[in-house]
């Protein structure tokens, strides 16, 4: 679904889904996606899994004057705080993660979000 999503907006875009621990269990890169894009997709799903919460959740706290700055820089530097990466959850239990990456951030996002209320997960 998150390859139907990309289609529509005409993005080459990589995915990648990982379970509660972290650790990838599906992964996709569309042809000519960017070569950054599916390590960038799978640090937002680890992202997205280890905090609960999407990863843009975290773009204001982690700047230079926020609460959290070097947030970013925390687990080996997979944390990713632009958008793109959610939580995976039905009836609010956290399964996993999804990361989304190749196009603008909110592209990602949108892509991302709308693939997983497609396949009946919680809207994020």
């Amino acid at each position: 679904n998150v390859r139907k999503a990309a289609n529509e907006v005409a993005r080459n875009l990589a995915m990648v889904v990982v379970d509660i621990g972290g650790r990838v269990v599906a992964a996709q890169n569309m042809d000519g996606s960017q070569i950054s894009a599916m390590r960038l997709a799978e640090d937002k799903a680890f992202t997205a899994v280890a905090c609960g919460a999407p990863t843009e959740a975290w773009s204001d706290c982690s700047k230079p004057d926020g609460s959290d700055w070097g947030l970013a820089l925390s687990a080996g530097g997979k944390f990713i705080v632009f958008a793109g990466g959610l939580p995976i959850k039905i009836n609010g239990t956290l399964l996993g993660g999804l990361g989304v990456s190749g196009g603008p951030a909110e592209i990602d996002r949108s892509c991302g979000a709308n693939a997983l209320i497609a396949t009946g997960f919680d809207s994020v």
